[in-house]
């Protein structure tokens, strides 16, 4: 009977330690999935947002482009002078009116 004791008390304590080590494995898989889920999460939105961005800069480079072939054009430039600096041609008068005020 002394044999059968000693034979369950190992078989006892290669159990506990099995089941430590096991556990120990399904932590750290657990803890590695997670860190790869998240690195993985984190790299798409920061593509979300450089996207979004890409997208900003390009509706951008479009006005801008746009903005160019205006200038180039030199009855464009000389209304926008008048305009914006408030240059005015050889006998004409420049009238400020108060800019309209949006009530969205």
């Amino acid at each position: 009977m002394a044999k059968t004791t000693k034979t369950k008390a190992k078989k006892f304590k290669k159990n506990i330690i099995f089941t430590t080590l096991s556990l120990g494995v399904i932590v750290f898989v657990m803890y590695a999935f997670s860190t790869y889920f998240l690195e993985i999460y984190n790299i798409y939105k920061e593509k979300q947002d450089l996207t979004k961005e890409i997208t900003k800069l390009e509706n951008e480079e479009e006005k801008l482009e746009s903005e160019v072939q205006k200038l180039k054009d030199p009855e464009y430039v000389a209304r926008y002078a008048r305009e914006k600096y408030s240059y005015s041609k050889d006998g004409e008068y420049i009238i400020k009116l108060p800019e309209e005020e949006n009530t969205d």
